[in-house]
C-alpha cells in the first residue's frame, strides 16, 4: 500500500507508548457532572431546565432559542438533579455557563426516537445528527450537520474519515477504531448516503497500519456496499489537519480562505463518525467522550470513556492516579494545539480529545528572545504561510497586513513555535490577533 504525505511539517516524538494498544476503560459512576451549555462553534445555547429539576441521562438540557444551522443541543450525561446553573471555568480558559447535575441513584435514560438512516430523507437524517448534539470530535467543535450540508454549487466527490491523530501522546482515535470498527464504517456509510458521495477514504498515519485488518474485517462483516478504501500517510505532524490530509491523500489543495468543500471533500473525525452511527443504530445522543489521559505526572495513563462534564479531579486514585508532586502543566487536547488550564476542576467537553498531565521536564517554559529572522518558521509551516511576517505585523498593530500574510489561514498547529530558536509564543500571538480581528469586525 502506498504511503502518502504533504510537504513541510515536523517529525515529532509521538510519545504514544504509554497508552498505545490499551483498551478504552469506562470511568466509575460519577456523583456529579458539570456540563458546559456551549460546546460548539456557532450560535449560543440557553438552558431549558431549571435548578431542582430531575433529568434523565440523554435528556436535552440546553439548546438555542431559535435553533438554526450553526447550533447543536446539549444533553444530560448522567441522571440526577440539576443543582447549579452558573459560570464555571472551561478548557478555553473562559468562564462559561454550565449545568451541574448531581447523581441521585436514579438510572433513567432518554433516547432519541428510532430513525432508519437508509429510508429516511436527507433532511430527516441531518435533523437527527443535529438533535443528537454531534459536532467535530477532533477538536474544532464544528456542527456535523453543517459540514454535511454544503451549499448549492459545491460539488463533493470524496468523504475522508480522519484517523491520522498526529498529536503526541493521544491514542483516542486509535482506541476508538479498535473498540468500534463496525460503528466507524457504519457511520461512514450513513453520511455517504446523506451526501450522495460514492467514494470514501479512511486516512491514517503509517504508525497505525496494524488497524487495517480490523477495518477491513468490519467492512466485510457489516456488508458495506459503499466504496470505502484506506489511505496510509507518513507519520508527520500536522498530518491530521484537514487541509494536510486532503493534500496527502488526493493531491488537491484547499484554497486560501477556503474550506475542504472547496476541494471537493468533506472530512469527519473517526470519533464523529462513530457518534453518528450511535445516533441512528442506538438512538443515542452525544453524551460520552473517549479520550486519552497521559503524561509524566499520570501514574496510570489510559484511554477512558467518560460522561460529558466529568471533572478529572473527581476520579478516584484507584482509577486515575496522579502524581501531584510532579504535575507542572495540565493541557486539554494535545501538547501542540491544546490549551493549558490552571487546575483539574475543568469539565471534559465533547471536543476534549485528551488531557495531558505534564512534568516540568515535559514542558517548555523558556523565555522569549528576539526574532533572529532565521526563517525556520516559514520552512516548517505546513500551510505555507509566513509566521515571521504575521508576527511582525501584529507587533506593529497592522492587522490588515497580518491577514495578507496568512493569519486567517493559520490552523494554529504550533509547528512554527516548536522550531523557533527564540522561543517566541507564535501560536498564542496568532490567536490573540484573530481575536482582535473579531473584535474589530464586531465594533463596525
Amino acid at each position: 500500500m502506498a504511503v502518502h504525505t504533504f510537504t513541510r511539517g515536523l517529525k515529532l516524538p509521538t510519545r504514544k507508548h504509554a497508552t498505545e494498544g490499551k483498551p478504552v476503560e469506562l470511568v466509575p459512576a460519577q456523583k456529579q457532572v458539570v456540563i458546559p451549555v456551549n460546546q460548539h462553534f456557532g450560535a449560543p445555547n440557553k438552558p431549558i431546565v431549571n435548578i431542582g429539576d430531575h433529568v434523565a441521562r440523554g435528556q436535552k438540557i440546553a439548546d438555542a432559542a431559535s435553533p438554526g444551522l450553526m447550533t447543536v443541543p446539549v444533553h444530560a450525561s448522567i441522571s440526577g438533579i440539576v443543582k447549579k446553573i452558573e459560570p464555571h471555568l472551561q478548557s478555553n480558559n473562559t468562564e462559561g455557563l454550565c449545568i451541574t447535575i448531581e447523581a441521585d441513584g436514579n438510572t433513567s435514560e432518554e433516547s432519541l426516537l428510532p430513525l432508519d438512516p437508509y429510508t429516511c430523507s436527507k433532511e430527516e437524517a441531518l435533523a437527527r445528527i443535529r438533535e443528537a448534539g454531534i459536532l467535530g470530535l477532533g477538536g474544532a467543535g464544528f456542527p456535523s450537520h453543517v459540514k454535511l450540508s454544503p451549499p448549492p454549487g459545491k460539488q463533493i466527490d470524496l468523504i475522508i474519515a480522519d484517523g491520522a491523530e498526529c498529536e503526541p501522546y493521544l491514542t483516542t482515535d486509535e482506541a476508538s477504531i479498535v473498540e468500534n470498527p463496525n460503528l466507524l464504517v457504519k457511520g461512514l456509510e450513513i453520511i455517504m448516503k446523506i451526501t450522495g458521495v460514492k467514494h470514501a477514504i479512511i486516512g491514517m498515519e503509517d504508525n497505525k497500519k496494524d488497524l487495517i485488518p480490523i477495518i477491513e474485517q468490519a467492512i466485510r462483516l457489516e456488508e458495506i456496499k459503499s466504496d470505502i478504501s484506506i489511505g496510509l500517510c507518513k507519520t508527520r505532524y500536522p498530518q491530521g489537519g484537514e487541509k494536510m490530509l486532503i493534500t496527502a491523500l488526493t493531491g488537491r489543495e484547499v484554497p486560501s480562505g477556503g474550506l475542504p468543500m472547496d476541494a471537493g471533500c468533506i472530512v469527519q473525525n473517526v470519533g464523529t463518525l462513530i457518534a453518528i452511527a450511535e445516533a441512528f443504530t442506538l438512538d443515542k445522543p452525544l453524551i460520552d467522550r473517549t479520550l486519552t489521559v497521559s503524561g509524566g505526572a499520570c501514574k496510570t495513563p489510559k484511554n477512558i470513556r467518560a460522561p460529558i462534564g466529568t471533572l478529572l479531579k473527581d476520579l478516584p486514585p484507584a482509577f486515575m492516579d496522579i502524581d501531584y508532586s510532579k504535575l507542572a502543566k495540565i493541557v486539554f487536547g494535545g501538547p501542540m494545539m491544546g490549551n493549558a488550564v490552571p487546575s483539574l476542576d475543568v469539565p471534559i467537553q465533547k471536543n476534549t480529545s485528551g488531557i495531558i498531565l505534564m512534568t516540568k521536564e515535559e514542558t517548555a517554559a523558556d523565555e522569549e528572545g528576539p526574532c533572529i529572522r532565521c526563517g525556520r518558521c516559514i520552512r516548517n509551516c505546513a500551510a505555507k504561510l509566513s509566521p515571521v511576517i504575521m508576527n511582525n505585523s501584529l507587533d506593529a498593530d497592522d492587522l490588515d497586513y497580518a491577514v495578507k500574510a496568512g493569519l486567517l489561514d493559520c490552523m494554529e498547529c504550533g509547528s512554527c513555535a516548536y522550531v523557533c530558536p527564540a522561543k517566541i509564543k507564535l501560536v498564542q500571538r496568532f490567536r490573540v490577533g484573530k481575536q482582535r480581528l473579531r473584535m474589530r469586525q464586531t465594533a463596525k
